[in-house]
């Protein structure tokens, strides 16, 4: 039986664009299909998938997926998702919010929570972490969708852009973005869970060129608008600093085998952020 088209990606659907020529979808016998007959499969577990050709290199496995999923739901981010939903009401005109790089749709969640008229489209690479996305809100679709390559989206047709801890493409993010709209970025600075650093090997450390690449990146586009800076110390169960380094880039590193032998791992954690809504030139 074909799948029928999620709730939360009708509203989305006058914005999506085809991958492979650029015209308008529309929705049919378990897919979406453009004029010139692209199609694209609705997944039965909720998203849709838009991402064609070679695969993309990165994006959660099965793994990473639970373990952001699980770490995230325990709450410890929460003062980060609320500085997202904070920022995200600087937009002239909330109603479109996309997430690129959404993992299992965390923070777009918690930015349709503070947003009751508006509506999402999370994006990912991993279909793992999208079947988590999927179901995170009732006003939230989800979609496969390399950050790297141009966003399958209407130009000037989004009225937020949340990109969190997540790779970042600044012409697109411009190109689909409103006048009037808002860039949420977030990204980790200075003592960011120095804990785990400093007792788990192989553990990726926080880039401390990471800004001014990113002020380079995104200055010809945009300009900052308002920052929050995010710090603070929250306890860890074992699970939890297992689920945190697991859900990082760090789990191409480390395997859970190797931290369950690793000794100690730290009860607190520094969580040291970033967060910036940008406005386009």
């Amino acid at each position: 039986m074909p799948v029928s088209l999620p709730a939360a990606l009708v509203p989305i659907l006058p914005l999506l664009r085809c991958p492979s020529c650029g015209a308008g979808l529309s929705p049919g016998d378990g897919v979406l299909r453009c004029p010139r007959r692209h199609s694209f499969d609705l997944a039965r577990h909720g998203y849709v998938g838009l991402l064609t050709g070679a695969p993309a290199t990165s994006g959660d496995d099965g793994p990473m997926a639970r373990a952001r999923r699980d770490f995230l739901a325990a709450g410890r981010y929460a003062p980060v998702r609320d500085a997202v939903a904070d920022l995200a009401t600087d937009a002239a005109r909330p109603a479109t919010v996309v997430d690129v790089g959404c993992g299992t749709g965390y923070y777009l969640a918690g930015v349709l929570d503070a947003l009751p008229e508006a509506v999402g489209l999370g994006l990912d690479t991993s279909a793992h972490a999208l079947r988590v996305a999927a179901r995170a809100h009732e006003r939230a679709a989800a979609a496969t969708w390399d950050v790297f390559r141009p966003f399958p989206i209407a130009s000037e047709q989004v009225d937020v852009v949340l990109d969190v801890f997540a790779p970042r493409n600044p012409a697109e993010f411009h190109r689909v973005l409103r006048p009037g709209g808002v860039l949420v970025v977030v990204r980790p600075f200075g003592g960011h869970l120095a804990e785990l650093r400093s007792q788990v090997t192989h553990m990726v450390t926080v880039d401390p060129d990471k800004e001014r690449r990113l002020h380079q990146a995104l200055d010809p586009y945009f300009e900052p608008a308002r920052t929050l800076e995010v710090e603070y110390t929250t306890p860890l169960t074992r699970q939890e600093a297992v689920d945190l380094v697991l859900m990082t880039p760090s789990a191409r590193h480390v395997t859970e085998a190797e931290l369950a032998v690793d000794g100690e791992l730290p009860e607190q954690v520094t969580v040291s952020v970033l967060a910036t809504a940008y406005r386009r030139r």
